[in-house]
């Protein structure tokens, strides 16, 4: 029998790694103006998990959760993509995902993203990339 090929799931990141995320999001959801409830949605989390916002902003780290990590990334993406886009603009770049939008269908990113979960935050990211030409 042939040897199957070693399954390698990337490591989540560290316990300093995750406090320093836990503090780029609470920042960039600030920046954004963006409510509890959108806040916990962008990450995944239910209503329930209020607290957990306040944790990070108070430096603690993001749970060790694939998720989670895999949804920071898009978020810090999007963040990027906005400000090269919009250098000049912050209002813009910081309003964008609250905006309603053309690209998807008169709905907010956010809406995308409430709606499709962590797959509806690759497509919002993956339309900033086409956006910008990548």
């Amino acid at each position: 029998m042939g040897m199957q090929p070693e399954l390698v799931v990337p490591a989540v990141p560290n316990r300093e790694r995750r406090v320093v995320l836990a503090g780029a999001l609470t920042k960039l959801f600030d920046l954004w103006q963006l409510s509890t409830a959108d806040r916990l949605a962008l990450l995944g989390m239910s209503s329930e998990n209020r607290s957990a916002l306040q944790r990070y902003a108070q430096g603690e780290p993001l749970a060790p959760n694939r998720d989670l990590m895999d949804r920071a990334g898009h978020l810090l993406g999007i963040h990027k993509s906005l400000k090269l886009l919009y250098p000049r603009n912050d209002a813009l770049a910081h309003g964008w995902m609250s905006a309603r939008n053309s690209k998807f269908g008169g709905h907010t990113p956010i809406d995308v993203v409430k709606q499709y979960g962590l797959p509806g935050l690759a497509l919002v990211r993956g339309t900033l990339d086409v956006m910008r030409g990548q």
